[in-house]
């Protein structure tokens, strides 16, 4: 079970965080996902998390790429750390293109059920990546 849900977080990674794709983020997301790390006033649920990859990520960066730099799955749970990079050529949260690479550090924990995400909780870098980009 640890592998099988190590390479559905993996596909989760290229497939949907990476190429955008919903129909993958159909399949590998729960009705009843709830994202414990969602921003404050933001939806917890599947829709918040998509809107995250389609309207921010991928509405800022082009040439998206995520590299898993390490797994551990116990049980129901995988953690990943990875990082995301892409080139920002479009508005990320508020910021105009500054044609700059952008980089994000990520650590998160995926419970899965079924083959698919039931919850999330994880941190990451955007911020000092928002930072860095507002002082170039």
């Amino acid at each position: 079970m640890s592998t099988t849900n190590k390479t559905i977080v993996q596909r989760f990674n290229q497939e949907v965080i990476a190429q955008c794709r919903r129909e993958a983020f159909e399949a590998l997301v729960d009705e009843d996902f709830v994202n414990h790390s969602a921003p404050s006033g933001q939806p917890q649920g599947r829709e918040g998390l998509w809107n995250t990859f389609k309207n921010v990520l991928h509405a800022g960066l082009t040439d998206l790429q995520v590299e898993v730099l390490d797994q551990v799955a116990e049980g129901d749970k995988v953690t990943t750390r990875k990082r995301i990079t892409g080139q920002h050529t479009g508005e990320l949260l508020g910021i105009a293109a500054t044609g700059r690479q952008v980089v994000i550090e990520v650590m998160d924990i995926v419970r899965l059920r079924d083959g698919q995400y039931i919850e999330h909780w994880g941190i990451n870098s955007l911020g000092s990546a928002l930072a860095a980009l507002r002082s170039a």
